[in-house]
């Protein structure tokens, strides 16, 4: 990757609209201009995905910027291998929609009270909306395109990452173990 880094948050914003980039990994603690207010700057003017990487572990403060328009959101400490993944997938999923040039994207899941719209990463539960990381949002539509299907850990962690990625088994657990508990709530 070519990488550009800018000390706050106003000379990010700054830079980035001199020389566009295809992704920007924001913190949410920046001096001049936090994370929250450069995602809604950067949001006026592009829909270039965002990662927001923070040692902020409160809920409330992922659920607003997932709401805010971040596309994931890793708390620190953080794997450096799992960062460049989550961009590279974002990276991949910008160039499989344009070279689709399909403005619809891929059709909504609708099983039940689950409605996925994997074009605009939505899902609602019962018309109320569950905010999903890219990760979690991918292992959902996998499981929601087969219901009734057992599926192992290993085609999870294909759905999500890849067929050549290597990920910890125990990893799925942890997100499936999150999407429970965000579809409880």
């Amino acid at each position: 990757f070519l990488v550009r880094c800018y000390a706050d948050g106003a000379e990010a914003l700054k830079g980035m609209g001199a020389q566009p980039v295809d992704l920007a990994v924001l913190d949410i603690k920046m001096p001049r201009m936090d994370g929250m207010e450069l995602l809604e700057q950067l949001r006026r003017l592009s829909h270039i995905p965002v990662i927001f990487l923070t040692s902020k572990d409160d809920e409330v403060d992922e659920l607003l910027g997932l709401r805010m328009g971040a596309d994931d959101y890793i708390k620190k400490p953080f794997s450096q291998r799992l960062l460049i993944e989550r961009i590279r997938a974002l990276i991949r999923r910008g160039e499989l929609a344009r070279e689709r040039n399909d403005p619809q994207g891929e059709p909504v899941v609708v099983r039940g009270r689950l409605v996925l719209d994997p074009a605009r990463h939505l899902c609602t539960w019962g018309n109320q909306p569950v905010e999903l990381t890219v990760t979690e949002f991918l292992i959902l539509k996998s499981l929601a395109h087969r219901p009734g299907h057992v599926k192992s850990r290993d085609q999870l962690m294909d759905a999500a990452y890849g067929e050549h990625i290597y990920v910890d088994d125990r990893t799925i657990d942890s997100h499936i173990k999150r999407l429970r508990k965000k579809f409880k709530a």
